[in-house]
């Protein structure tokens, strides 16, 4: 007998992210059924009012109870905005909610990696990305230590393809001589395409956030063996 399919919702705010993650559950999750919600005028109404209102967080927490209303047994939240209701949302419902690149941060945090680069290619993406990873090293490595170091590259956002973005990205890494990282994070969802093309140029495993948190859901809803656990070959093929 068939197991039954877990329903996964994912809600966007930028449209780009919805085929980005489709594809990343695709790969990684083909067991889910998935459900996309988006939002394309959050940001946009986020910068009118000059940051986000009490009036924006209820219509984010309104679509989240929409979409468990709705039998969803997991979500993905792909905008790193709705973060700031992500407590709420998990004291309101018992299903799993991930922010956009919390199962990659918590993945390359509980591995064995020392030194971790993250990479994106508009620059408010690298502070935004370090200081979700730096809150998280004392709670999920206090006792061991770990090197993080950016690269950014503007280039790489109007790069023709998987292969330029990931030169221009590894062309980042050595001229911040980062190139000795042992885990590199894409920050940006839209970089996704060239993760393999920058894992081969580097030797090195790269992790994108729609990937780790397609396995992270997984392992969550699923009795697949391994799911859940992030390894090299996993996350640089």
């Amino acid at each position: 007998m068939n197991e039954p399919r877990p329903l996964v919702a994912m809600i966007h705010a930028v449209p780009a992210a919805h085929r980005i993650a489709e594809e990343a559950f695709a790969r990684e999750f083909p067991q889910a059924t998935v459900w996309n919600v988006l939002d394309d005028r959050l940001l946009d109404d986020a910068r009118d009012a000059d940051g986000l209102t009490d009036a924006l967080r209820r219509r984010m927490l309104r679509l989240i109870g929409h979409v468990m209303d709705g039998g969803a047994q997991g979500l993905l939240l792909t905008c790193s905005s709705y973060g700031e209701v992500v407590d709420t949302a998990r004291a309101l419902w018992d299903a799993p909610v991930l922010k956009s690149d919390e199962a990659m941060f918590t993945a390359a945090l509980t591995g064995p990696y020392r030194r971790i680069a993250v990479v994106a290619s508009t620059a408010p993406a690298v502070p935004a990305a370090l200081a979700q990873l730096e809150a998280l090293v004392p709670v999920l490595r206090p006792d061991r230590p770990v090197d993080i170091v950016t690269a950014l590259s503007e280039e790489a956002a109007t790069a023709r393809g998987p292969e330029a973005t990931a030169r221009h990205l590894a062309d980042a890494l050595h001229a911040t001589g980062s190139t000795d990282a042992d885990m590199v994070l894409l920050a940006q969802y839209s970089l996704t395409p060239a993760r393999d093309a920058l894992a081969a140029l580097l030797g090195a495993p790269v992790l994108d956030g729609a990937g780790a948190a397609a396995r992270e859901l997984r392992g969550r809803l699923t009795r697949v063996p391994g799911a859940g656990r992030t390894t090299t070959a996993a996350v640089s093929r």
